[in-house]
């Protein structure tokens, strides 16, 4: 399987004097990697209803893209957008990402003993499940059966770190939701005022996006987009953000797994600007009716975003209209290592999407889902990744200080997490 090329740069103004190295990771880098990992299920749903700012553009004079678009710290005075969480007292709703009910089964996922069909079924893969499952497919595998990873203060600060980049340019607002077509109304309304705020502000952060492949729908939120500098160019910049707790930049295997992080959420998002949404199937599958009305607060909420809407079609009509407004995802991807402590740039690694390279990854990460594959240790070159992982000592690559392989459990005697 061939590697996508790409660039590791570390930052001059933030170390001017400082040659950063590359290392393996050590115990507080792998919190964070599992950070990365189980961000998404502390996102909480969010919609915008974001006020024009005639100052903005002013506030986006750096560099163009090849020097690198605007630094962590220039963001910071961006007016915000008013996010809205859905909060029904007597019905959960999870974030679009983690876990919400968007799946239509692959033709083989009637197998009742598929990961897909036992702990996605319509809820859909997200992008964190397809990351997950290329870092280690036994330790997804082992996290599905036995229960989630374990969250540490590494981790939590991780978390707070990414909290804490949205609360820039958001601004978090609850509403309660009534129904499955207000839940999906309020999703797509906050897809659409994230673009609002992206095409006049030039950047928005935490937007939800979903799509459909291979009869399998797969979720996730985009950390940051922005808008590039230059006149002739408008397509939008994919970013994403990962915070390191010491000042070196990572390993390959992490950097792999970030460029399959976002060239996922670019081939999302180049699907729903193709018009390529299957509605339909969409509507057929969680037996929505696009004709019901919506509840009162979501049609204020449609007029403030600037159109009116009585119903969930009316909604999905908008969001068609909006996604045909937009160009494909800029080819030049862009990861950004930060410094925990002081939130100093580290560094950057710009790399070109690369379409066979992302089709192979998620082929075989969907294969593990299905149960076509099964589950595989990392590869021996990156067993280091064992030292971290809570559950080594359940697995056939584990061997103690002695070398004695560790004794595992039949699958019979894992009970479901």
């Amino acid at each position: 399987m061939g590697e996508t090329s790409s660039s590791l740069s570390s930052s001059s103004s933030s170390y001017p004097n400082l040659n950063i190295p590359i290392e393996i990771v050590t115990d507080e880098e792998m919190s964070l990697i599992e950070a990365a990992f189980a961000l998404a299920s502390t996102r909480s749903s969010s919609l915008s209803s974001f006020p024009f700012s005639s100052s903005t553009q002013s506030q986006l004079s750096s560099p163009h893209f090849q020097t690198n678009v605007l630094s962590i710290k220039s963001i910071t005075v961006l007016s915000k957008r008013k996010l809205l969480g859905g909060n029904d007292s007597h019905t959960h709703h999870p974030d679009i990402e983690d876990s919400p009910k968007l799946v239509t089964p692959h033709k083989k996922t009637t197998v009742p003993d598929s990961f897909l069909h036992r702990f996605r079924r319509k809820r859909g893969l997200s992008v964190t499940d397809l990351t997950s499952t290329e870092w280690c497919p036994k330790q997804m595998e082992f996290s599905l059966l036995l229960g989630g990873r374990k969250t540490n203060q590494v981790m939590k600060a991780g978390i707070a770190r990414h909290a804490k980049l949205e609360e820039e340019v958001i601004k978090r607002v609850e509403v309660k939701v009534k129904s499955q077509e207000d839940y999906w109304a309020l999703k797509f309304l906050n897809f659409i005022n994230g673009v609002n705020q992206l095409l006049f502000e030039g950047l928005t952060r935490e937007l939800p996006i979903i799509g459909f492949t291979e009869d399998i729908w797969i979720v996730g939120v985009i950390d940051e987009i922005q808008m590039p500098l230059t006149e002739n160019d408008h397509n939008p910049i994919l970013i994403d953000t990962k915070t390191r707790a010491r000042d070196t930049l990572p390993a390959e295997p992490q950097r792999r797994n970030g460029r399959l992080q976002l060239m996922c959420y670019k081939y999302l998002w180049d699907n729903l600007v193709a018009d390529d949404f299957p509605w339909k199937k969409f509507f057929t599958y969680f037996g929505l009716n696009a004709q019901q009305n919506l509840s009162e607060d979501l049609k204020v909420i449609s007029a403030d975003s600037g159109f009116s809407a009585s119903t969930l079609d009316d909604v999905v009509k908008y969001y068609n209209n909006t996604c045909r407004m937009l160009a494909p995802a800029h080819n030049q991807l862009l990861l950004r290592y930060e410094y925990q402590k002081d939130h100093s740039l580290l560094g950057e690694d710009k790399f070109a999407y690369d379409p066979e390279w992302l089709k192979n990854q998620m082929r075989c990460c969907i294969e593990f889902w299905l149960g076509e594959q099964e589950a595989t240790c990392a590869p021996e070159e990156e067993r280091w990744k064992c030292r971290f992982c809570q559950f080594a000592t359940v697995c056939p690559a584990y061997t103690d200080s002695k070398g004695t392989v560790a004794h595992t459990s039949n699958d019979s005697n894992i009970k479901e997490g």
